[in-house]
């Protein structure tokens, strides 16, 4: 399905609650990663506000709640944010804070994307056990080897360099993840860079897996800020921790995504990079099985990152890349 068919919101009144100007209510997800997340960007609106007192409130995802099941089997578009941005249009925040490759090109009219701070690390990783003993290779794994990952990106990506691999569905917060690892019910695992290093966990990375062997998601190591999109104060504080840099990226990336109508948990990686007034963007598109791939790149001003996305995307869909397979 498209995004358009996902599209979750409703045509709802939210009350809001209005707080005094010093304070800022951040929405989040409670995870270890999210709440790292939040706590970065409190630690930057203060630095550029000191007066200002930030309020954490944390918010409980469809994501975070339903671990049994995959993502795309329970809707997968917005699982991750869908709660955090209710929090924000009903007033019990007033911004929400988020991993942007979770973020959905499209949101509540109310709601609007505010910033993006300085990205992290953009490349995946692939871990294996603590006591496994190094071999060659960037990916140094056995065949038939157990994998584990449920993002069809990934997916997809492995599957074109491995096919003998035996990729599996794993789901909780990367702490589970890890000791499910080192407990031996699968080989290897892929997971962020990013949020690895964010959470000091960046000696576990066995191997950092980046294009053209592994193409990140949309987004990937950047944190992208969400308020009202009336609240002017708020938006006038958080252009004030804005990266640029990241900012432009983010927004190709995002439009190219969106021309694409896929969403964020479909088979396309993609990679930018900024030179001077060029942005330059390069991507991929996969069949979930990984035995077809298309790719494009173009350059463009880094003052039109939506329009570059979308020529990038243009080219993708005139080779008859179909995100939908």
């Amino acid at each position: 399905m498209r995004p358009a068919d996902l599209n979750p919101w409703r045509k709802n009144d939210f009350s809001v609650t209005v707080t005094p100007s010093n304070i800022v209510r951040i929405a989040t997800r409670a995870s270890a990663l999210a709440m790292w997340q939040a706590r970065h960007i409190a630690s930057l609106i203060v630095a550029q506000s000191p007066a200002t007192s930030i309020e954490l409130v944390e918010i409980s995802t469809t994501g975070d709640r339903v671990l049994s099941q995959p993502l795309r089997d329970f809707g997968g578009l917005g699982v991750f944010t869908r709660e955090v941005q209710v929090a924000v249009l009903d007033g019990r925040a007033d911004l929400a804070v988020h991993s942007l490759k979770d973020l959905p090109t499209e949101t509540h009219t109310d709601l609007t994307l505010a910033a993006i701070t300085e990205r992290g690390l953009t490349a995946d990783a692939l871990v294996l056990p603590q006591n496994r003993v190094d071999a060659a290779g960037p990916l140094p794994l056995a065949p038939g080897a157990k994998v584990a990952t449920g993002s069809p990106r990934r997916q997809a990506q492995l599957l074109a360099q491995r096919p003998d691999l035996e990729l599996v569905e794993v789901r909780g917060n990367v702490e589970t993840r890890l000791r499910k690892l080192d407990d031996g019910e699968f080989n290897a695992i892929i997971l962020a860079c990013a949020g690895l290093e964010r959470l000091g966990l960046g000696h576990r990375i066995s191997r950092r897996l980046s294009a053209p062997l592994m193409y990140p998601a949309v987004g990937q190591g950047a944190i992208g800020i969400e308020c009202r999109a009336n609240d002017v104060a708020t938006r006038t504080l958080l252009a004030s921790i804005t990266h640029a840099p990241t900012w432009a990226a983010a927004l190709a990336e995002r439009a190219l995504l969106a021309k694409l109508r896929a969403g964020c948990h479909a088979p396309v990686g993609v990679s930018s990079a900024l030179a001077g007034s060029l942005l330059s963007l390069e991507a991929v598109v996969l069949t979930l099985d990984g035995r077809r791939r298309w790719s494009a790149a173009a350059r463009g001003s880094v003052n039109a990152p939506a329009a570059l996305g979308a020529a990038v995307a243009d080219l993708l869909l005139q080779q008859g890349a179909d995100v939908g397979r």
